[in-house]
């Protein structure tokens, strides 16, 4: 009980005894808990100064409880009255940092179309804009297997929205489920209510919140760059339609690969597309988020399986098949 004043549990025995055992001195009272004469005598000082014990002539004597307790009380009422005025205090302290960061970074106001050339800044402002959102989440995430800082800053965002009911909708590629940190927070993020979707490409990375403001990279090819703020209607009302229609089209989280015509995958029907558009070994690679290695293993695979010699002759084959029907 008098641990809430400071004290530790000894102190309840200490007290208890001097109650109980009012001939007892500092001595016994020491041997009878197995604690130290020391420890004993500044416990009874805390006892005395806390108005529970009062000296008399030498000798111990309790004060009466009710004053005493109620002394307490009202002690502790006062103290947690001024802790949450100093959090009153420290909230708006936190407000006006807030505020100044953001000029900072200039994450401040915006216009319908604002650049931010750092990372860093990209971050700062999609920490503001999740903090201010209030229905939903809508994002594209490129490039195959996310890296450990982007998921590091992703999580706290996303468990926020979450956590205050927003709707939060991810699409990621079909080569991200091969990546076990991606895979696992993948399924972290579903199991948390999110909604997560997978597709062999992305056109790029897309973050939308409430179907109001949108964050893209200023370079599509890498998102290190920065990114480009846009808030105008039209603009707005245009990269929703993209997301909308890229989440029909693509397969819900954790569900197989899946095939055209049961011979061929989403993926693989995709890389077929990338190669006869003239997409290089290199570019066709990283826009489905595979390694060079995988991508040949795979062209290889699928001119086995079509019995083809060469590229062009394994196009051929494919319209013939309907593995490039829609």
């Amino acid at each position: 009980m008098l641990q809430q004043w400071g004290l530790d549990v000894h102190a309840d025995a200490i007290y208890r005894l001097v109650l109980t055992q009012k001939e007892w001195g500092i001595t016994e009272i020491a041997t009878q808990l197995g604690i130290s004469e020391t420890y004993v005598r500044s416990t009874i000082d805390r006892l005395v100064e806390l108005s529970l014990l009062r000296r008399s002539s030498g000798t111990l004597r309790p004060g009466s409880p009710s004053v005493a307790f109620h002394s307490l009380l009202q002690r502790q009422r006062a103290d947690l009255m001024r802790r949450q005025e100093e959090f009153v205090a420290a909230e708006h302290a936190v407000n006006r940092l807030i505020s100044e960061y953001s000029e900072l970074c200039a994450v401040g106001a915006r216009h319908e179309c604002d650049s931010l050339q750092s990372v860093e800044a990209v971050r700062a402002r999609i920490e503001t804009l999740a903090h201010w959102a209030g229905s939903e989440c809508l994002s594209f995430m490129p490039g195959g297997a996310q890296s450990p800082e982007s998921l590091e800053a992703s999580r706290p965002l996303d468990d926020a929205l979450l956590e205050r009911g927003l709707r939060v909708r991810t699409v990621y590629l079909d080569s991200a489920c091969n990546d076990a940190p991606t895979l696992t927070y993948a399924r972290w993020l579903s199991e948390r209510g999110g909604e997560v979707r997978t597709i062999p490409t992305l056109p790029l990375r897309i973050v939308i919140f409430d179907r109001e403001v949108a964050l893209i990279p200023l370079d599509p090819e890498s998102s290190k760059k920065g990114a480009v703020e846009v808030c105008g209607e039209g603009i707005i009302t245009a990269l929703v339609a993209l997301f909308e229609h890229i989440w029909d089209s693509a397969a819900p989280f954790g569900t197989d690969q899946r095939r055209c015509e049961n011979s061929v995958t989403m993926q693989e029907r995709e890389l077929l597309r990338l190669l006869g558009q003239g997409f290089t070994d290199e570019a066709a690679s990283k826009k489905l988020g595979i390694g060079l290695r995988t991508h040949r293993r795979m062209v290889a695979d699928l001119m086995d399986r079509l019995g083809a010699r060469s590229r062009f002759e394994a196009g051929v084959k494919a319209v013939e098949k309907g593995w490039l029907t829609v």
